[in-house]
């Protein structure tokens, strides 16, 4: 089995290299936690990718919640992904769901073309809160540069969601199940084995690597006990 991935949340160049000396693989970099991470500014992204040497996915969302808004607000949100890639940023994440629950493909088509082919980029916990969890793959199965799904398996976090989890491990081979799952969302040491056992690879940590809450910044000495866990 491949070494697994282990992502964590970056909200400045501080914490990405700290999350980057505790052993880190790739960065989520946001702003604004307390709406559960939105677009950061774009001297932040240039800051975190001078800083360190592993990748970092930017989100694009620019309001809590999983609604794009309105045209002028995909527009904005449009005008900044291209913003981020012109200054070197190839990887995303991002996702948005319609009223009913399904995937917002006119939002997330748009971004897919403002990032352009090239780019690879995760559909974040919005599946968490889908209507039809396989419905929302099929949707986004043909959109270029989704290699991702960041997921608990539940909308109410991983305590929840690990039977889900399990069982999309399995479905690899289906249509729509290709893209790797990235499990966070209430990601607790305790559910590695389970987790590790059904082949899943990745993991993805906010809370988890900052033993002062989020209003202190990531430790690499608790980023360093996930690499630890995770490569035994």
């Amino acid at each position: 089995m491949s070494r697994p991935i282990l992502e964590v949340i970056a909200l400045g160049p501080r914490d990405a290299v700290a999350a980057q000396d505790g052993g880190a693989d790739r960065l989520e970099l946001v702003t604004d936690m307390a709406a559960d991470g939105l677009t950061p500014p774009l001297e932040t992204f240039t800051a975190v990718r001078d800083a360190v040497r592993i990748p970092v996915r930017v989100m694009l969302r620019a309001a809590d919640g999983f609604s794009a808004g309105d045209a002028a607000a995909l527009d904005a949100l449009c005008d900044r992904a291209r913003a981020l890639a012109a200054e070197g940023a190839s990887e995303f994440v991002l996702g948005f769901l319609t009223d009913d629950g399904r995937a917002d493909l006119t939002a997330v088509a748009a971004l897919a073309d403002a990032i352009g082919p090239r780019a690879r980029w995760t559909f974040h916990r919005a599946i968490d809160r889908a209507a039809d969890r396989d419905a929302l793959r099929k949707q986004l199965a043909d959109l270029p540069g989704l290699d991702t799904y960041l997921t608990a398996g539940s909308a109410s976090g991983v305590d929840d969601g690990l039977a889900t989890l399990v069982a999309e491990a399995g479905r690899a081979d289906d249509p729509g199940y290709e893209p790797r799952i990235m499990v966070g969302g209430g990601l607790q040491l305790k559910h590695l084995p389970v987790l590790r056992g059904a082949g899943i690879s990745a993991f993805h940590i906010g809370g988890a690597a900052r033993p002062d809450g989020w209003g202190g910044p990531v430790d690499a000495g608790a980023v360093r006990t996930w690499r630890e866990a995770l490569d035994a």
